[in-house]
């Protein structure tokens, strides 16, 4: 039997046998598409080869994409489980051509790959092609020897593709797997083609046409190729089975699913286990590929994946988180083909296991709620949207997930009720997908770096070089020149400017010409990873294209730079080293004043953590050891231990920074990652480290935030200079200060219990002075004893007990307190219990925050609490309490 791997590798290999460069799979986050939320297709990653904006040193391609399909237009996941063909991760298998090969070669090369190196019979096999495309009917003809009704004509847009309303486009060809008559189902363009019996396997598109208008469809040039074919479509072919979730691959996770709970993979539990399966996948690869769980985004759709899966793991009787349990099964199965997922295989069981141990917190509570409520429907009446939203809200249900739970029922939720309450949500979720603003000027970057080249960089060993000025690009266009006062992006041949990546700011200095012109640089930015542009502003004389000019980095801004981003890598082995080794950075900014690094950690630091940390880092930088930068293969850094960040593309050769010393626990260097920073020459160059703040900034992710160098000297003089002052003040010596001021705390505490305490005595005595009977100035009202007292200064907090004593001295009877702090009262009310059935503390207190200029206030019948603006209308609230409980007793 062939097996998934088996065949990804025989695909991959036939067509670099025959000249295709085989390219790794792209990220599941689209680096060239702002308009995708996930990588779905092959060709997402050359988009901009095919159309022209870019281009790569080969002309043709293969590849096995990994590829998601669970948000937005390309949406599988309420299918997944219930069908044999749905996925949410899925991998296309393709062969490209960039305007080099076309329709004859194309068909040649996939009927024989199918019909011979993978063994289809042929008789098994027939074709769809657009009604339009006569010339690829006959090499269907002359190469496979199709007779005409097993070419079949497709008159419909299924069978011509478009990458847009304008664009590339053509017609498509696929190939049709034929199950046998035993499945029901028609052949493709019949009445009966939704059936199962005929497979799609493949889809090769003949992109010969540019759309440039609703009715204007010229010829392309270069007509090109692009090919896509489901690798576990075709398993389930070669392997005989007719359902994707019956291959090797698929079944092996299945199997571990059934094995990790004690059940049957088939039967009863079958559609869980083919959840689980699914969507361990696509989470687990959307983890490595830097995608963390969320409320909203690419985070948020992660999410609801993870929580399906795990909603069915409670199904089947799981009583343990289960998903990170399955990450070894998985490994076993794609490590070897996507490494990604044995470089992020800590991140991946980490996060599984914190965001199920979270959600098993509330899914009984929630699945309770949605029985109460199903309870109450009708037989076929639908689950009301606002429950709906209260599950989700509340719970943490996607909508999905209460459908998935209600379809066994034969019920539905009420979408409409649903989406009116997610009104917001769906807004911000809109806005935070609406692109990044520079697709516009996109094409123009790709124009002038297929113009003029990379720009070559300097920086690492100088700050201070001569170029020539190649562009000058004002707003959205190039211009010739640029002059006093004009707002500017430069583009020089050669630079030592630092262009911002990988969280290290841009530079910042001055460009000179021979002439006298000079240019303000306040940011560098590097446009396609590839040309660096010189943002600022001319401040004298005129720029032009062509000029030689000198460029001056700010020398002491990047000096700065560089030790925080060296201490960057230092801090990063650190944490790893006392947190462990799921700690992945997810974010990092390097700027002259501060460093700022986000890393993958469920819970907070504690102070023991970050003393640790800063101690380690602090060692490693008074131990000088050189930094040493090397040039290597990314294959050769990642086997020496180099850490690089998961989804980064990374070129054919990389730079790897090693720093820090012998490594305490191993025969390595302390800190080896990859990197295209600036850094120190030595580590001691840093100077010293300082963390000045830690916090959570999402989900599994905290962020700190350090000093070096100056910085931190200045901040720690600071603190001294406090800590001096105070021990002047308090008359102390410097380190006896937190001693002494423990004790002043302490001493103003019991103070402020006397002060308490004289002034519940003050208040309970009464006008009159003290009362052994309790009622002290008392007043009856309508028969009601109302002792009313109000006190200037006292906490709010202290009312409440206080009321509690002057319901003890009045036996029967209302107490009002009013509290004065800083013009603001606060009031509370008590009933005494023979008096509630007819007297309620809350309906008093009400009234009696209207008086005072507020409004609400809330408790118990005998033991109410409210507050108001203004003190000065206490008379004004205790006698509408007074009318109010006269206005109770007369009714």
């Amino acid at each position: 039997m062939q097996t998934a791997n088996d065949i990804r590798r025989t695909f991959l290999d036939y067509f670099a046998k025959q000249g295709h460069q085989i390219v790794e799979s792209s990220p599941l986050v689209p680096r060239n598409d702002p308009t995708l939320m996930f990588t779905n297709a092959g060709m997402v990653q050359f988009k901009n080869v095919f159309t022209g904006a870019e281009q790569r040193p080969y002309s043709r391609a293969t590849t096995s994409q990994k590829c998601v399909r669970a948000g937005g237009k390309h949406n599988d996941l309420d299918n997944v489980g219930y069908t044999a063909r749905h996925h949410t991760f899925f991998e296309m298998l393709g062969n490209f051509s960039f305007g080099d090969y076309f329709k004859d070669d194309a068909i040649h090369f996939a009927w024989t790959l199918v019909t011979k190196e993978f063994g289809l019979p042929a008789d098994k096999l027939l074709v769809t092609v657009h009604s339009s495309d006569e010339e690829a009917a006959g090499i269907w003809r002359k190469v496979a020897g199709l007779s005409d009704d097993r070419i079949i004509r497709i008159p419909t847009d299924d069978n011509f593709w478009r990458m847009g309303d304008t664009g590339p486009c053509g017609p498509c060809s696929e190939i049709f797997y034929d199950h046998g008559p035993s499945i029901a189902g028609g052949p493709p363009g019949s009445p009966d083609q939704d059936g199962d019996r005929f497979i799609e396997i493949w889809n090769l598109v003949f992109m010969q046409y540019e759309q440039l208008g609703p009715d204007n469809l010229v010829a392309l040039p270069k007509p090109s190729i692009d090919t896509g074919m489901g690798l576990e479509r075709l398993a389930a072919v070669l392997q005989g089975q007719h359902d994707n979730y019956d291959i090797d691959l698929m079944r092996a996770l299945i199997v571990a699913s059934a094995d990790a709970t004690k059940t049957s993979p088939d039967g009863a539990h079958a559609v869980s286990h083919r959840v689980i399966a699914d969507h361990l996948r696509s989470s687990s690869f959307l983890i490595a590929d830097g995608v963390l769980p969320s409320n909203e985004g690419r985070g948020y759709v992660l999410r609801r994946i993870m929580r399906r899966a795990m909603r069915h793991a409670h199904m089947i009787g799981a009583t343990e988180p289960l998903m990170h349990r399955l990450v070894s099964a998985l490994v076993q199965q794609m490590g070897d083909a996507y490494p990604e997922l044995i470089r992020a295989r800590a991140l991946i069981v980490e996060t599984l296991k914190l965001e199920e141990t979270r959600f098993k917190q509330t899914l009984d509570r929630g699945l309770r709620l949605l029985g109460d409520e199903v309870g109450r429907l009708g037989e076929t009446q639908p689950l009301a949207g606002e429950v709906a939203f209260k599950l989700y809200d509340t719970y943490g249900f996607p909508l999905d997930l209460t459908q998935d739970v209600l379809r066994s029922q034969g019920r539905t939720v009420d979408e409409a009720g649903f989406k009116a309450s997610m009104d917001e949500q769906r807004r911000k979720a809109r806005e935070s997908w609406a692109g990044s603003g520079e697709v516009g000027t996109e094409k123009l970057w790709y124009e002038i770096k297929d113009e003029l080249g990379a720009t070559e960089f300097f920086g690492y060993d100088t700050e201070v070089a001569e170029g020539k000025v190649t562009a000058i690009v004002k707003g959205d266009a190039r211009v010739d020149s640029a002059t006093a006062g004009d707002e500017v992006l430069v583009v020089v041949n050669q630079t030592p400017f630092y262009g911002e990546s990988g969280g290290q700011a841009g530079d910042t200095g001055v460009i000179f010409s021979a002439e006298g012109t000079e240019f303000a640089v306040s940011d560098t930015q590097k446009k396609l990873g590839a040309v660096w542009a010189h943002v600022g502003t001319v401040t004298k004389g005129a720029l032009k294209v062509g000029d030689v000019v000198e460029l001056r980095v700010d020398s002491v801004r990047r000096s700065a730079i560089r030790a925080n981003h060296s201490a960057t890598h230092l801090l990063h082995e650190a944490l790893r080293n006392r947190l462990g080794d799921h700690v992945t950075q997810k974010g990092s900014l390097v700027a002259p004043e501060r460093l700022r690094f986000d890393i993958s950690q469920p819970v907070g630091l504690t102070a023991e953590d970050i003393a640790a940390v800063e101690n380690e880092v602090n060692r490693r930088i008074l131990g000088n050891s050189e930094v040493i930068t090397r040039l290597m293969s990314p294959d050769e850094a990642r086997a020496e231990g180099a850490m690089a960040l998961f989804g980064e593309k990374y070129g054919d050769e990389v730079r790897v920074v090693s720093m820090g010393g012998a490594h305490d626990s191993a025969d390595r260097t302390y800190s080896v990652e990859l990197c295209g920073g600036t850094h120190v020459r030595r580590t001691g160059d840093i100077g010293v480290f300082k963390i000045v703040s830690e916090g959570a900034v999402a989900a599994g992710v905290r962020r700190i935030e350090a000093l070096t160098g100056t910085g931190a000297k200045a901040w720690l003089s600071e603190r001294d200079q406090w800590l001096s002052e105070a021990a002047t003040v308090l008359k102390v010596k410097p380190d006896e200060v937190p001693a002494r001021v423990a004790v002043l705390v302490e001493e103003r505490r019991k103070m402020e219990r006397e002060l308490a305490d004289l002034r519940r005595q003050v208040a309970l005595s009464g006008s009159a002075g003290p009362k052994s009977d309790g009622a002290g100035d008392a007043k009856d009202v309508a028969g009601v004893k109302v002792a009313a007292r109000v006190i200037d200064g006292l906490p709010a907090k202290d009312l409440k007990p206080m009321a509690d004593a002057l319901k003890a001295q009045i036996g029967s009877g209302v107490v009002v307190l009013i509290a004065g702090n800083e013009g603001k009262a606060s009031i509370v009310i008590g009933v005494t219990d023979d008096l509630t059935a007819s007297l309620s503390a809350v309906e008093l207190v009400r009234v009696a925050a209207e008086a005072l200029g507020g409004k609400g206030g809330g408790g118990r019948p005998d033991m109410a609490q409210a507050g108001g603006p203004d003190v000065a209308l206490a008379p004004a609230a205790i006698a509408a309490i007074e009318q109010a409980i006269t206005a109770k007793r007369a009714g």
